[in-house]
């Protein structure tokens, strides 16, 4: 059954199309992924296939009484409450629509005004709207943000089990995985269709800009071939065919196709010619710190929290549970309700908040970067073309940008300011999937110390190490594993993790809470439990070896997160030393002169005890870790 049908629609802006001669069929079962960078059109080609917009250009035609669930980006919800506007709207039974709302964590406010809201809460309602409704397509705006981890996979589950059609567009790529099998892509005014998911698209993309490559290879040896060909004889006497040389001319000035944006996204420009500000020991702590709204519950209590250089730490758990609130606590934003925040002396703070409240609508953006009234330097000229705003896009009121546009500009403003801590609330929020990759990139080599509220699970697996769970009962929990270990441990009934106290910047280890605490002690080892693996004694440096590892403090543990980014460098340093010792190899078995080969005899003996020292560290590490 054929659901919508478009037959070469186009809509344009101004300076740009945004898809021309588009065509498109979806059919019942068919589950169909968006994609593209922030302002290439998804969100208006959703409307368009929904039958909010029309095109200026083609035809959408649909099958006779099929019926369309849409969720926009920015959804409206009529007047009354929350459980009004599910029912109304969708005309589902009452137990229905609560049964789904509180899936989306919306339970608690059913009856709550819609004014009242916020606009994450607003944007569940009219989710929650639109799967309760029956539908026979299901056309979804980023239907993930704003939704815990929980939510998401249980939307996950519902979409794959949806019978009709399904068009989506999502930064998650866990839910591109699991629920499409097509995808397509806008790019640069076309639209193109691959065979799969999120993999599917990022291959078939990867293929299309080789193959473009390739063709302006081409391009550009014909030319050169017909310049020299136009160039010979004189052109006042020449018998050469005008086709001919209307063929050469068009080679000659042809031009390759325009790149969908000037080159890779550039984060490492936002701190190039300055390093980021080294840390001290101490960077951020909290002692016994609780925080609740007037005469509510508690968000959180008893928090004890001890972060240092270098570390990565994910905030997760339900909606409502406190995680922006405690990144305002760190930020220095919010005073808490009891307990105190210490402030490591050497510490830079990067606050990337999820609504981008710094942001004045009403500034242009190159007065948002060189200040109201001034004049932007050569440097920040280059930093903002570098994050991708143009000429055009640098004179435009910050209102008048996209989601996306607005998200990219403050990570711009935060990374410019040179911070060596980084807080990051939901950044995966409206950013495309190459902005998204490229700050996950940043991020792995950058030295700082990072903790990120987010719900995209792909990112967390690449960006967090530890994991502070908030359960929405004033509960703060750090289980052992990481993020990866925290859901693999929700999918089997655990005991209680250990509560979150870190008690020096090297060392992380529960303490006993205090009287009245809501978080328990950890258990006592278990009885004739062996003691811990010691690590293995450093190698003494000798030539061609850096220093040792310092050895760990015998009274003091290194932290789990602290171990795991020292392995990860021990990995990195380990590959680079036997690409050194390799090429060394290769050096000394090429034919030479004596003392040459003598000379590159004692470098290779160098680099394979620097090779050796690095798998020594590596595992001690390891051993280290693991005990």
């Amino acid at each position: 059954m054929i659901l919508a049908d478009l037959a070469g629609v186009a809509v344009r802006r101004p300076d740009r199309p945004l898809f021309e001669g588009l065509s498109l069929t979806m059919r019942a079962g068919d589950r169909l992924g968006v994609m593209g960078r922030n302002g290439s059109g998804k969100s208006t080609l959703l409307r368009v296939i929904a039958g909010e917009a029309e095109p200026e250009e083609g035809v959408v035609r649909r099958g006779r009484g099929v019926r369309v669930g849409f969720l926009d980006q920015r959804p409206a919800l009529a007047p009354g409450t929350v459980l009004e506007a599910v029912t109304k709207a969708g005309g589902a039974r009452s137990w229905e629509a609560e049964a789904i709302l509180d899936r989306l964590g919306m339970g608690p406010l059913v009856g709550a005004d819609i004014a009242t809201l916020s606009g994450g809460q607003a944007k569940r309602v009219a989710l929650a709207r639109v799967l309760v409704a029956d539908v026979d397509l299901l056309v979804l705006d980023e239907p993930t943000n704003h939704l815990d981890v929980d939510a998401i996979a249980w939307l996950e589950d519902r979409l794959a089990s949806f019978a009709g059609g399904l068009v989506l567009v999502t930064h998650d790529r866990h839910v591109l995985d699991r629920v499409t099998t097509r995808a397509i892509e806008l790019d640069r005014g076309r639209g193109y269709v691959h065979e799969g998911g999120y993999e599917a698209y990022l291959a078939a993309r990867a293929e299309r800009a080789d193959r473009e490559a390739t063709a302006e290879a081409v391009r550009r040896n014909l030319a050169r071939s017909e310049l020299a060909w136009l160039r010979r004889g004189a052109p006042a006497r020449t018998r050469k065919p005008k086709a001919r040389i209307a063929s050469a001319t068009a080679v000659v000035e042809g031009r390759a196709p325009a790149p969908d944006r000037p080159g890779a996204l550039d984060l490492a420009s936002a701190r190039r010619g300055s390093a980021t500000p080294r840390l001290g020991d101490k960077v951020l702590a909290l002692h016994e710190v609780g925080h609740r709204f007037g005469d509510g519950p508690w968000l959180f209590r008893d928090l004890e929290l001890d972060l240092g250089p270098g570390e990565r730490l994910a905030v997760v758990g339900p909606n409502g549970a406190g995680k922006s609130t405690l990144l305002e606590v760190l930020a220095g934003r919010l005073a808490p309700a009891e307990g105190r925040l210490e402030v490591g002396p050497t510490v830079r703070t990067g606050y990337y908040d999820q609504l981008g409240t710094t942001l004045d609508p009403v500034l242009r953006v190159r007065d948002a970067v060189a200040g109201r009234g001034d004049q932007p330097s050569w440097e920040q000229l280059q930093l903002m073309e570098r994050f991708w705003f143009d000429d055009d896009a640098q004179w435009a009121t910050i209102g008048t940008l996209s989601g996306g546009e607005q998200r990219r500009l403050q990570l711009l403003l935060v990374l410019a300011r040179l911070p060596n801590v980084l807080l990051l609330d939901e950044p995966t929020n409206d950013l495309d999937l190459d902005t998204l990759r490229a700050l996950e990139d940043y991020l792995e080599d950058w030295p700082g110390t990072v903790v990120l509220v987010s719900h995209d699970r792909a990112h967390l697996e690449r960006t967090a190490e530890d994991v502070l769970v908030l359960d929405g009962q004033g509960h703060a929990t750090e289980p052992p594993g990481g993020f990866a270990g925290w859901l693999d441990a929700r999918r089997q009934p655990l005991p209680t993790a250990r509560p979150s106290a870190r008690s020096s910047t090297q060392a992380r280890s529960s303490t006993q809470a205090r009287p009245g605490s809501r978080a328990s002690p950890p258990p006592p080892p278990p009885p004739h439990a062996p003691p811990p693996a010691q690590p293995h004694a450093s190698s003494p440096s000798g030539p061609g070896r850096p220093p040792a590892a310092p050895a760990p403090d015998k009274g003091r543990a290194r932290t789990p997160s602290t171990l795991r980014r020292l392995i990860a460098q021990a990995e990195r340093d380990m590959a680079d030393r036997t690409v050194h010792r390799d090429r060394l190899a290769a050096a000394l078995a090429a034919p030479g002169d004596h003392s040459v080969l003598a000379r590159l005899a004692g470098e290779l003996a160098a680099a394979e005890a620097a090779v050796a020292e690095a798998e020594e560290r590596w595992l001690t590490l390891s051993e280290e870790l693991g005990a």
